[in-house]
């Protein structure tokens, strides 16, 4: 029997390339998750200290693809060089900045609360920590062919947590995904662990996504992509004799709020950076601003011009794939034909690829549906006669990744109300800057009340914070020093962080 395959496609030229993948069968899909479940005990077991070794080797076998990885994503995704290097690096720190969390040891939270047998009735002793879900899958997402699919955060996260991943590899570039895997394949043997704590299943359409996520012995899911995605395999995760938690990241159009003052301050600099912030990889970034308030007058159609005279200047975006392409056409058409609004920008040129776009409309005339997510470099710019009419808009929005402020020092106090709205909205609120660019750090939140993310924003899907997704709450009773893990005993042999009765302590 020939074995099924796949080519991923070009999206600047259209072309299939070369070589073809074989699609995963669903024995060898049930093979990865049994051998994920047969690691996950002795995993779980592993020291701090080999699961950091683990991933700084991963990060360094993924730093010494780096020419490889680049070439790769070129072709697969139509993203720039420029891009792309900068996505290696930010992977490799991912790996690194989850090395330092799992070698500390200390996010499992151990918390201890001694006995007293004297007191009446006698106080038991209880301690408790985190503990890995066990087997988790990992979509990659189609943005981000590194820093968010096969060694991205869920991948880092959860194997920093002690959990085995299976990663569905994403279908449009299947080749930059073998790479990343056999960069984490290679440092898990490096380092003596089994080779089921990772493993990858390749396919072009959702088959064996739906069969991985209804897999018995997966855990838990981690997803970047549309909303459509997100919800079918959140529904996939309920549908199960035995639900399981689905942290997918999904849609978001990242309002940012513009007053006069802080137009007539730094107009020009703010219409650059702006511009560069809705176009800036194809305007394919999750936290592109989608959705602007601008006021009305002198101040804010100087500025408004100044933006769309940059989007017209900057060259048509290959899009990731030319589904992509054919839904921002569609998106930014469906979005014209509304009441009110008026192309600000010279508008689609269909034969130079995805042109940014900026439509103006009048906040009398706005529409949720203007709110809808167009994935692509378009945004929506909202012409406001006083703050105060902005503020109920921004309540009724869906939740949101990130909110934006561009105001002056001396507005901030009479600003209260927005800023209550946006922290009611959105997991991260951005002063005076741009949402694009999520810092890899200790204190990220990269999620959102839904549909931001599914969870409803009690999580995040960068920084570290990432790692409690993949992890449960256990606690130990009366058990005795020798039968309890490292973390929970007397003598703290990890010299992990704790909170013992009521003091938190080294």
């Amino acid at each position: 029997m020939t074995a099924h395959t796949f080519q991923a496609t070009n999206p600047a030229t259209g072309q299939p390339l070369a070589p073809a993948f074989k699609v995963t069968t669903p024995g060898e899909l049930e093979a990865l998750v049994t051998a994920a479940k047969d690691a996950a005990r002795g995993f779980a077991a592993s020291s701090p200290q080999q699961r950091a070794d683990f991933l700084n080797a991963a990060a360094a076998g993924i730093e010494a693809r780096a020419d490889a990885f680049i070439e790769a994503a070129m072709q697969e995704t139509g993203l720039p060089e420029a891009r792309l290097r900068g996505e290696v690096g930010r992977t490799a720190n991912q790996l690194r900045l989850f090395a330092r969390v799992a070698a500390d040891g200390s996010w499992v939270d151990a918390r201890i609360d001694h006995g007293d047998p004297a007191r009446k009735p006698a106080k038991p002793d209880v301690r408790s920590m985190r503990v890995p879900l066990g087997p988790v899958a990992v979509f990659g997402a189609s943005n981000f062919p590194l820093a968010f699919s096969v060694a991205g955060g869920d991948t880092a996260s959860a194997l920093a947590a002690g959990c085995p991943v299976v990663v569905k590899a994403h279908p449009a570039h299947p080749a930059t995904s073998e790479l990343a895997a056999a960069a984490i394949a290679g440092a898990a043997a490096q380092v003596g662990l089994s080779a089921g704590v990772f493993g990858i299943v390749y396919e072009e359409g959702y088959e064996l996504g739906v069969q991985l996520v209804g897999h018995p012995d997966i855990h838990a899911v981690g997803f970047t992509g549309s909303r459509r995605g997100g919800l079918a395999i959140v529904a996939a995760a309920q549908a199960r004799e035995v639900p399981i938690p689905v942290y997918a990241e999904m849609s978001s159009v990242n309002p940012s709020v513009f007053t006069a003052a802080a137009l007539e301050a730094n107009g020009a600099a703010l219409a650059k950076g702006l511009a560069a912030s809705i176009s800036g990889s194809g305007g394919q970034l999750c936290t592109q601003p989608g959705l602007l308030f601008v006021p009305v007058g002198e101040a804010g159609d100087a500025f408004l011009k100044d933006v769309a005279a940059k989007l017209d200047a900057t060259p048509a975006c290959t899009l990731l794939t030319g589904g992509i392409l054919n839904a921002y056409q569609s998106g930014a058409a469906g979005h014209l034909k509304a009441a009110g609004v008026q192309p600000l920008t010279q508008g689609a040129r269909p034969e130079q690829g995805a042109q940014p776009q900026l439509l103006g409309v009048p906040i009398a005339a706005f529409t949720p549906d203007l709110a809808d997510e167009v994935f692509g470099p378009l945004s929506v710019a909202v012409r406001y006669d006083r703050v105060a009419e902005v503020t109920p808009v921004l309540a009724g929005l869906e939740g949101q990744l990130t909110a934006t402020l561009h105001a002056t020092d001396a507005e901030l106090d009479g600003l209260a109300d927005v800023l209550h709205v946006m922290g009611q909205r959105a997991g991260r609120l951005v002063l005076n800057g741009f949402p694009t660019g999520v810092e890899v750090g200790d204190a990220m939140v990269h999620g959102g009340p839904f549909p931001a993310t599914s969870d409803g924003g009690r999580s995040t899907s960068v920084g570290s914070l990432a790692i409690e997704r993949f992890a449960r709450l256990r606690a130990y009773q009366d058990f005795p020093d020798r039968a309890l893990p490292p973390e929970l005993q007397d003598a703290n042999p990890r010299g992990i962080w704790r909170l013992v009765d009521g003091e938190r302590t080294r």
